[in-house]
């Protein structure tokens, strides 16, 4: 996947400019199409709004719309329920809210626009605490990328590191016992994950033995918690407007495998201590069978399907409606 991406000295990497590309997918394969900056969206990325309503959207995967093509995915779909809005669509994949706040420093904080939505897949907050993160390149080997990150230090301040990110891959045997401890590691043994995954006994099996998979949301003093607030406390502070946060929930939350209540609770509270709009999307999405919230990922890989996209715009429109209504 890295040959559709180019570097990026700010936040890493982005979508080659301009791209226009299928990519195979177990789906049937999907379209890409890249606007001038590097990102899945069809129109260019003007300051000034043309008159319509506008929403920027960040987040990772979920959002850019890994495994549908342009035009199937949930920024899309919400345009259609909601006529008079545009939604800029600055989803990048393989990258967490960190990669996301310095996407919006670089390109969008001057940008005209009636709603920032903040769309991080809850298993992102452990990109955010990530320095160093794998990639497949072009032969299909595993790449191993810096990527620019944030630290608090002990005053409790945010600090930048590795902007610019070094352009070139790592040698993992060669660093530190510290940096490693610091990576993003994927799956030792992909084929045996995509058929956890098919089979759901990876959920299943963190249920059984009642094993969370993110004991980071657990307590508010986590330090991958407050790096992650503090990351999105300072977003919402700069923004001059109104900011909704609508954490993204994995299959394990939608399809009841592993309880919400704790993410629910940092985000929530989050929101309460910055003026930030609650929008949980779970309620909606959970709200149907099991056979049709299976629906919503495709069979081996977890991101959203077509009916998935459908269904999380349908469960974000209303709150996204009262928002600029109000």
């Amino acid at each position: 996947m890295r040959r559709h991406f180019e570097y990026h000295p700010v936040f890493g990497h982005r979508f080659v400019p301009d791209l226009k590309t299928r990519i195979p997918h177990e789906g049937g394969g999907y379209l890409v199409r890249a606007n001038a900056a590097g990102f899945r969206d069809h129109r260019p990325f003007q300051r000034e709004k043309t008159g319509s309503k506008r929403v920027l959207v960040f987040g990772d995967s979920f959002t850019a719309g890994d495994g549908v093509s342009n035009g199937k995915r949930y920024t899309d779909v919400l345009e259609r329920l909601l006529p008079g809005v545009e939604f800029f669509n600055f989803g990048l994949p393989g990258t967490g809210p960190d990669q996301h706040y310095l996407v919006y420093r670089e390109l969008a904080a001057e940008m005209d626009c009636d709603l920032l939505l903040l769309c991080p897949l809850v298993e992102n907050i452990r990109r955010t605490s990530a320095r160093y993160r794998h990639f497949t390149g072009k032969d299909g080997n595993l790449l191993l990328y810096a990527k620019p990150y944030y630290w608090l230090n002990e005053s409790g301040e945010l600090q930048l590191e590795h902007v610019p990110p070094p352009p070139n891959p790592l040698d993992e045997s060669e660093m530190s016992e510290e940096d490693g401890a610091h990576m993003d590691r994927v799956a030792s043994y992909p084929r045996l994950g995509k058929l956890l995954v098919k089979t759901n006994l990876i959920g299943l099996a963190h249920k059984l033995r009642g094993k969370d998979p993110y004991p980071e949301y657990h307590e508010e003093t986590h330090p991958a918690w407050q790096l992650l607030r503090a990351i999105l406390k300072r977003w919402i502070e700069v923004h001059d407007g109104p900011t909704m946060l609508a954490p993204l929930p994995f299959y394990y939350h939608v399809e009841e495998m592993h309880s919400a209540a704790h993410y629910q609770a940092r985000f929530r509270g989050l929101c309460a201590e910055t003026g930030a709009v609650w929008n949980d999307p779970l309620p909606a999405l959970s709200a149907v069978s099991q056979a049709v919230r299976r629906s919503y990922r495709f069979e081996v890989d977890t991101h959203l399907t077509e009916a998935g996209h459908r269904a999380l715009a349908e469960a974000l429109a209303p709150g996204i409606k009262s928002c600029l209504l109000s």
